[in-house]
């Protein structure tokens, strides 16, 4: 019944948020987010535990699924709702101080901005859950477009123009790229819906396709994973999909922001990976693999130019989270063992070191009240000391330098490049990666350093408290994997390299 539990909770903080008694009460509407979360990852451990000791595991005759690869998404995603939700306290309550969230309801505008909070953010992670959690690719992809509807109000929070034009952007190129992953399920339930125990919803669980993958119908499989990859890339921000997410990034609230950076990023390329391995089985690994590499190559080159001319910091991250998700597309292209493990890694240093960025900018904005580098004109070390040098670790790490973890990860997936015969490929990831490293030094260099008339702020507990911890993770994964944790990723791994 774990797995039941693991989606019941953040739905029912989602129905007790609803109620107009309980959402009059900010002190209650915080108290039943952070519990629900930190129920919520208490869970995914047991989750993981069960996996690691007991191998894949399900519910309700498979409807639920649980491997390996589901299990670190789980964990990821759920801990990233934890920290999230200590955050958002803080975060918002420094908002309400400052009328941000007025409107032109002035106090009851923010009683409803915060019902809106507080309700859909559980109904999201709800969605962010059930994603790995499906065995049925239909169902998966139902979940999927649930987090579009759950986040696009929440890019709307602030209710300003810009806002909505953010939200509407979201929502009409998220509908259509989901659109193309719905006719690539349907080509995928064609492929094999002549197969023995295939009537019905059954079909299309992943269970019972990918032990027949090599008797898919091999055209329709091709179809099926061009339109899979375009839909699912789209909702992963890869290239020229990603036109929604500087807009929609910069304008939610930042932990928000953070969900979707993260916790989002890393479904999209789960159902990518699912697909992926059914393609791959059946007409091997050359023509998924070509396919992924060219979107993620594009997408980290198109991040280069667009990072170097930055003027916005929340909008650098949202590059720069354009630019992951290219190298996360890259290693599965490259494919193998090493490319799947350097995957694999990859994901889990990069939820801990965006969290910790996009936190750490929340900060930042709210001190400052603006996310423009020319505005700030430096001294973020000076009046934010732990949240610069927070921000400052982060920034570090995401653009691969040693001895943080991602810079493991990506050395692993330039490795398995040149150890799989593609010299371009390792080439051209290594110069994508100097130009984002280029860009996001000469930005944050000059934010963090310097003077400012500012004064030195003081330290605020449900702020600064998840920074904290994020930055100490951020350092000692660098240096040390708990064995547990690194075994759920060589087994992902393994799912994902068949």
């Amino acid at each position: 019944m774990t797995l039941a539990l693991l989606l019941a909770v953040p739905l029912a903080a989602c129905a007790v948020c609803a109620v107009p008694f309980v959402s009059r009460r900010r002190s209650i509407l915080e108290a039943v987010n952070v519990s629900a979360f930190g129920l919520t990852f208490l869970l995914a451990l047991a989750v993981a535990s069960e996996v690691l000791q007991h191998g894949a595991i399900s519910l309700w005759n498979g409807f639920l699924y649980a491997d390996a690869l589901s299990a670190l998404v789980i964990l990821l995603n759920a801990s990233v709702a934890l920290v999230c939700s200590v955050f958002a306290v803080g975060y918002l309550r420094e908002d309400q101080r400052f009328g941000a969230l007025d409107g032109e309801a002035g106090s009851h505008g923010a009683e409803a901005k915060l019902r809106m909070y507080y309700s859909l953010t559980p109904l999201l992670v709800f969605s962010l859950l059930l994603v790995p959690l499906a065995n049925n690719l239909g169902v998966m992809w139902a979940a999927i477009e649930l987090t579009t509807l759950a986040s696009v109000f929440l890019v709307t929070f602030y209710g300003n123009v810009t806002s909505l034009e953010a939200a509407w952007k979201y929502a009409m190129i998220g509908g259509v790229g989901l659109s193309m992953a719905l006719f690539g399920t349907v080509l995928t339930y064609y492929a094999g819906h002549k197969f023995p125990g295939s009537e019905g919803l059954a079909g299309l669980n992943w269970s019972n396709l990918v032990l027949q993958a090599a008797q898919l119908d091999k055209p329709s499989m091709r179809m099926a994973f061009i339109l899979v990859l375009l839909g699912y890339g789209t909702k992963a921000g890869l290239a020229p999909m990603h036109t929604w997410k500087p807009d929609a990034y910069s304008e939610a609230p930042l932990p928000s922001a953070a969900i979707l950076a993260t916790a989002m990023l890393n479904c999209a390329i789960y159902g990518l990976v699912r697909f992926y391995v059914l393609t791959t089985r059946c007409l091997g690994a050359e023509y998924p693999g070509n396919l992924l590499l060219l979107l993620g190559l594009f997408s980290m080159g198109i991040a280069v130019p667009f990072v170097l001319v930055q003027k916005n910091f929340r909008r650098m991250l949202a590059y720069s989270t354009i630019d992951q998700a290219g190298m996360m597309a890259t290693a599965l292209g490259i494919g193998g063992k090493l490319g799947a493990f350097a995957l694999m890694l990859h994901m889990t240093f990069h939820t801990v070191a965006k969290s910790l960025l996009f936190l750490s900018a929340g900060n930042i904005y709210q001190c400052f009240k603006t996310d423009l580098f020319q505005k700030i004109k430096g001294g973020v070390l000076r009046v934010l000391p732990l949240t610069g040098a927070a921000f400052c670790l982060g920034i570090m790490a995401i653009v691969g330098l040693p001895p943080f973890s991602l810079f493991q990860s990506e050395f692993l997936m330039v490795r398995a490049a040149f150890g799989t015969g593609h010299f371009l490929v390792g080439a051209l990831f290594v110069l994508c990666g100097l130009g984002v490293f280029t860009g996001v030094a000469l930005h944050v260099t000059g934010m963090l350093l310097g003077t400012s008339e500012e004064p030195r702020a003081a330290w605020h507990a449900w702020n600064d408290t998840p920074i904290v911890i994020l930055a100490v993770l951020l350092i000692v994964i660098g240096f040390w994997l708990p064995a547990p944790l690194l075994e759920l990723v060589r087994r992902a791994a393994v799912v994902v390299s068949g």
